[in-house]
């Protein structure tokens, strides 16, 4: 079969689910963000000022563009990443005038990209904390700067806005910024020979590099790459060469190498440690330029810290960052779920690391867990309303708990409309608004289809698929394929994990017996019309943890096709740790369009409460306890605290 080189052209999102969401983004969420931005909104504080994310008045993040242009006069504000809550609008902006194309909105993204270009310097730099407020420090505390983070996300989404625009400008800033870095750092004399504290620019070059296909920039990333834990003793010197009482943020000056994952060379790496969002970051960016250097020992790299995630540090919601005490991994098989820290952003990042690997490889593991961040754990992170957000996404909570114990007030129950560290906002309807990037993954003459979500899309110009589907809520997917040029190829299909002994697909209506290669099968395809179907079982199936994970020994989660559920006080009495599901229940699966925007709940007559013999004794000697019959509902977990505040849980015993 003659080698295509098959390339999505265009992508139309047809699914009810995502279709809601996407014009959540359009109308709710990125003109509410703008206002946010600009200071034109008040901010609804909902949560105690301790819970992660922490409490502000306002954001001043165009403000503070403005002062560093010159355009207005006044200090700098908030955090000294405080410009990436813009990069990241500017980039979800971006996917939204992809699929809806609005003027005012086209005149407000315009203004930010003129805005922006007015306030980088004539080398390239931008970082306005230092513009504003300490020019003499530029690139002397890159432990806690966040100079070359901010950057980062500044040139992808310049990179997002050209692409979608064509806006020459914001490509040019992107550019300008990377050659400013690109004149900084590397090994050659007189560069400085370190690493940001915060790992993006990696990923960031790599995005630049493939939309401009000028090498320095893939060089550039493959150093920073390569050169992080080469030097140990980098940070320290430059804190000490700076002063070693200036830190930006009390504490990280002396948490240790570890927390940036640099104490090593990735090479040498053999698990995600540190920083949550750093080591994704770092991760995403590893994997990108392993592909595109073809670099074996970085690609085997990726690969272990890929499997150390998924598989002994990863909820079961797809959250990862076990404790609040620096928004860190801790260790294997420590997944606490009432003290987890779960950040949005984290979610996001997995989803990009996901995608980076399945770029590498074909492979139905990858699409595995895209798929379970985008209905469950990053999802989370988002209000119905698209104007809420939730920083930490616990797998567990109890309001009392988050009030009355500082080992659990990082943890909110309701979700805030901003915050003073506002990363997650932007980050997750950036996710959402370019969620038709990651339904389907082409390699030469091969089409994957990973993401389940109803759609119309032409590669090429001679082949269009359209998927007939109500995912999440139902496992039967329609595919019609037209191939006008009759054109070879491969067409695979995603199997997921918790339907790999339960499945069928007919082509044309013939039942096929079809192997299962990395979670994927494969039909070729040759006709100018071929029509796939397929059946995925979405029967309630309980999931159970390895017996290592101790916080989840004798419980279950409840999980229906990709969609991970948990009960909430809402709709069930508390405590929810009293309920007990019996060894096999049996569960109702009811879609309710009047409920939460629509889904489906799972109802169960199969369950006990536990209560007290005695109600006012702590403890008891050896007295079997009182149960009682109930019945229990489950929700999405995705849409938990979006009606009243309450306990909620995703794991129960059994």
């Amino acid at each position: 079969m003659k080698n295509q080189n098959l390339k999505v052209q265009t992508v139309k999102v047809n699914s009810k689910f995502w279709g809601r969401y996407r014009d959540l983004m359009s109308e709710e969420s990125i003109p509410f963000q703008w206002n946010m931005i600009n200071d034109r909104d008040k901010v609804e504080v909902t949560n105690d000022p301790f819970a992660a994310g922490g409490a502000t008045d306002k954001s001043h993040a165009i403000a503070n563009l403005k002062i560093a242009a010159g355009q207005q006069q006044g200090d700098f504000f908030g955090m000294d990443f405080q410009d990436t809550d813009v990069y990241k609008w500017l980039e979800s902006a971006a996917y939204v005038l992809s699929y809806a194309p609005d003027e005012k909105l086209k005149e407000e993204t315009d203004s930010v990209v003129d805005l922006i270009a007015d306030a980088q310097e004539d080398d390239g730099y931008l970082s306005t904390m230092f513009q504003i407020e300490m020019p003499e420090r530029k690139f002397k505390r890159l432990q806690q700067s966040h100079e070359l983070y901010s950057m980062g996300h500044y040139i992808e989404a310049g990179v997002a806005y050209y692409e979608v625009t064509g806006n020459v400008k914001a490509l040019n800033i992107a550019k300008k910024m990377a050659d400013c870095i690109n004149n900084h750092f590397g090994t050659e004399n007189g560069k400085i020979l370190g690493i940001p504290g915060h790992p993006e620019i990696e990923l960031a070059l790599a995005r630049l590099y493939e939309v401009t296909q000028e090498k320095r920039y893939l060089d550039l990333a493959k150093y920073f790459i390569k050169q992080r834990g080469k030097d140990t003793s980098f940070f320290d010197k430059q804190n000490k060469a700076d002063g070693i009482d200036r830190d930006f943020f009390p504490v990280l000056g002396t948490i240790g190498n570890r927390y940036y994952f640099a104490d090593k060379p990735v090479t040498e790496q053999t698990d995600v440690h540190g920083h949550a969002v750093r080591v994704l970051y770092f991760c995403t960016g590893l994997a990108h330029v392993a592909r595109l250097t073809g670099d074996e020992e970085l690609k085997k790299a990726a690969n272990r810290l890929w499997t150390d995630v998924i598989k002994k540090q990863m909820y079961v919601t797809g959250n990862v960052g076990q404790t609040g005490h620096g928004e860190a991994f801790t260790y294997d098989y420590d997944l606490p779920n009432d003290t987890v820290y779960g950040e949005t952003c984290a979610s996001v990042a997995m989803v990009f690391f996901a995608k980076q690997m399945l770029n590498t490889r074909l492979d139905g593991q990858f699409g595995d867990v895209i798929e379970k961040e985008l209905f469950n754990g990053a999802l989370s992170g988002i209000a119905l309303d698209g104007k809420h957000y939730f920083y930490v996404n616990p797998l567990e909570a109890d309001p009392k708990a988050s009030k009355g114990n500082q080992g659990k007030n990082h943890i909110a129950t309701r979700r805030s409309s901003w915050f003073a560290c506002a990363c997650c906002p932007s980050n997750i309807t950036r996710l959402i608004s370019s969620v038709d990037k990651y339904l389907y993954e082409t390699s030469e003459n091969t089409i994957l289809s990973d993401q389940f979500i109803a759609n119309s899309t032409q590669f090429n110009d001679e082949i269009k698929i359209n998927l007939d589907s109500d995912y999440p809520w139902s496992g039967n997917l329609k595919y019609t394929i037209e191939n006008s040029k009759k054109v070879g190829f491969r067409f695979g299909i995603r199997i997921p994990n918790w339907s790999a002994n339960s499945f069928e697909i007919r082509v044309n209506g013939e039942e096929q017996q079809l192997s299962v290669q990395d979670q994927i099968v494969y039909v070729e395809i040759k006709d100018s019309s071929t029509m796939i179907t397929v059946q995925f079982n979405m029967k309630a199936q309980l999931i159970r943890t390895n017996v290592s994970v101790k916080d989840n020994l004798g419980k279950v989660a409840v999980q229906r096709g990709p969609i991970v559920y948990c009960a909430e006080e809402t709709d069930n009495e508390k405590n929810l740790w009293q309920y007990k599901l019996s060894q096999y229940p049996s569960f109702k699966d009811i879609y309710r369009g009047d409920l939460l925007d629509g889904v489906v709940t799972l109802e169960t007559d199969d369950v006990q409460k536990i209560e007290n013999t005695t109600s006012d004794t702590l403890y008891t000697l050896d007295e079997e306890a009182k149960t009682e019959k109930t019945h229990l509902r489950l929700i999405p977990y995705y849409s938990w605290a979006n009606r009243s505040e309450g306990q909620m849980t995703v794991w129960l015993h059994q």
